[in-house]
């Protein structure tokens, strides 16, 4: 049984729920209220209105529920990070876009911006993601093929022409070559006459599941490490809105992992990062608050729910108790979430739009700050305009039709839900504690650890599926012949000689003394211990490319080489 929020009336009686109920209202919903709601209402169909907040009704198990669950936008946060959540206002609808030239993705940016998505998300290709121009030899048959070829400042400048950067957010997934990405964009923010202060939005700059699942790394993990550091106290100083790291379980979940070894991995990386940069010296109040996580958003409905509520609960603790944290902001996990592309079908790829459409619910149901909702075709390849605007619509209607976002933490309560909340998190923390007992995450990377747990799980998850213990619908059961074929986005041939030739005029066109000066700088700073970040923005001002750059840094940092797991 549950009660609405409305302030209780004062009573000698009143319980510990009752009196922390009172205060968080007074204290917290009441500030949270005066910046706006979304409407001056919210109705059921009856006609009833919805309570700012629903609670044990007979104020049964006071001191688990204040220890475990607390009040939205209070510590723990097991319920969310904002008091009124998406009765404030909606989560940014953030669709993830980038293929071919920048042209073609500012172009398809617009396109969405036009529909009604709230925030940018850049998809760059491989060569740009692995520190190589389009005219290397390591680059060729890739450019612009699984994003947009970015090679230097002009590139960026195209990809967001005619945007407001002042004003509308920007997430770019990159993560070895993040230093060099962000570089370009304030260098194009100020020779578009726009303070960098201004600017918002997020570098994905996770390093370690890169060597865990995904693969793009260029440096090894000590470096990059400092690559990651420095661009926190840069970034503090120079663009104190930016949000400096995207710590991602999307990727490591995509590999096979599973949702307890998803949070446990994520926040492992988390930790690494914060110790990292609490060793250089950094104040963890500085830049925690700047911090933000990016999850998956799988196929198992109440489990998704959970694991994002006891993610959050779990950060929390870690940064109050393990590091000390002092500010609120800086205990508050926030994060985006990406349905799971892996799970998606070739075949029949019309049932992906339910697919992600639940995906998506739980997302919103674990309170994300942000979205992406794949498309039907992904499975194919590039998503199509028309699947793209699908995915689009399949978040709005879950915002503005479905009732899901006028009440907070609706299925808090639920003994399922908060069972497996504590569950996982509990499952979550034995994980981190191995992680601990090898030296930390980096450590562990070395060592192969996380990177057998995910090829454990991946192939568990595979023999389920192959002996039809896991169904997949219309792969292993509910078959159907003869498919009608999938209309496919293909690109335009003409991308890779275009972008080769873009970058050798851009070379040929430059002041040389310029940025042979530059280059010689950024070998220095690398060679030393100061900041990275100022002497790869100079060497973005000299028109420097995004390869260069990670040669330059190549040269002294050297190169990963993959750890074998059998």
């Amino acid at each position: 049984m549950t009660a609405p929020s409305s302030l209780p009336d004062a009573a000698d009686n009143a319980g510990p729920l009752t009196l922390a109920h009172r205060g968080w209202a007074q204290k917290l919903l009441s500030g949270a209220k005066k910046k706006g709601l979304r409407q001056a209402k919210f109705l059921r169909s009856t006609g009833a209105e919805v309570a700012d907040l629903y609670l044990p009704a007979d104020g049964s198990g006071d001191e688990h529920y204040l220890q475990a669950l607390g009040f939205p936008g209070q510590y723990p946060y097991t319920r969310g990070v904002q008091a009124t959540m998406y009765r404030g206002r909606f989560w940014t609808m953030r669709q993830y876009a980038g293929f071919g030239t920048a042209t073609e993705s500012n172009q398809r940016y617009r396109y969405l911006l036009q529909r009604g998505q709230t925030g940018l998300s850049v998809a760059f290709d491989l060569p740009t993601q692995m520190g190589y121009d389009p005219d290397d030899g390591m680059a060729q048959g890739e450019v612009g093929k699984v994003g947009v070829s970015i090679a230097s400042v002009e590139d960026m400048h195209l990809l967001l022409q005619d945007l407001p950067l002042d004003q509308v957010s920007v997430s770019m997934t990159i993560n070895a070559t993040a230093t060099t990405l962000l570089a370009f964009l304030v260098v194009v923010a100020e020779e578009r006459g726009i303070d960098p202060r201004l600017l918002t939005g997020t570098v994905q700059n996770d390093i370690l599941k890169e060597y865990m699942a995904r693969g793009t790394y260029i440096y090894p993990p000590r470096p990059s490490m400092r690559l990651i550091t420095d661009l926190f106290s840069w970034c503090a100083a120079q663009v104190p809105k930016w949000n400096t790291i995207s710590i991602s379980g999307y990727h490591v979940r995509e590999a096979g992992c599973d949702a307890a070894q998803e949070i446990a991995f994520t926040l492992g990386d988390g930790i690494a990062y914060v110790q990292a940069a609490v060793a250089a010296g950094q104040d963890v109040d500085d830049f925690a608050g700047r911090l933000a996580f990016f999850f998956n958003g799988h196929n198992n409905f109440l489990e998704e729910i959970a694991k994002f509520r006891a993610a959050r609960r779990l950060w929390a603790t870690i940064m109050r108790e393990r590091f000390g944290a002092q500010k609120e902001e800086s205990c508050k996990l926030r994060f985006h979430t990406q349905t799971a592309g892996s799970m998606l079908t070739a075949q029949q790829p019309d049932n992906n739009i339910v697919r992600v459409t639940l995906q998506a619910l739980a997302a919103v149901l674990g309170g994300t700050q942000s979205l992406h909702t794949n498309s039907r075709d992904e499975a194919l390849g590039l998503p199509t305009e028309a699947a793209a605007q699908i995915a689009l619509r399949t978040q709005q209607i879950i915002a503005y039709e479905s009732g899901v976002a006028d009440a907070v933490d609706p299925l808090a309560g639920s003994y399922l839900i908060e069972q497996w909340t504590d569950d996982l998190q509990r499952e979550a923390q034995r994980y981190l504690d191995r992680i601990d007992d090898m030296g930390g995450m980096v450590a562990a990377i070395e060592k192969g650890y996380p990177q057998r747990a995910i090829q454990d799980s991946a192939y568990r998850w595979q023999q389920a599926i192959e002996r039809a213990e896991q169904v997949i619908v219309g792969v292993n059961q509910f078959k159907q012949d003869n498919e009608p074929p999938t209309p496919a986005l293909t690109l335009d041939p003409r991308v890779e000689p275009d972008q080769v030739a873009r970058v050798q005029a851009l070379r040929a066109g430059r002041d040389s003394a310029r940025w042979a000066a530059a280059m010689e700088a950024l070998k220095a700073a690398a060679a030393g211990t100061d900041n990275l970040l100022p002497a790869v923005v100079q060497a973005a001002r000299a028109r420097a490319t995004t390869g260069e750059i990670s040669h330059a840094l190549r040269q002294v940092f050297g190169v990963h080489q993959e750890v074998l797991v059998v």
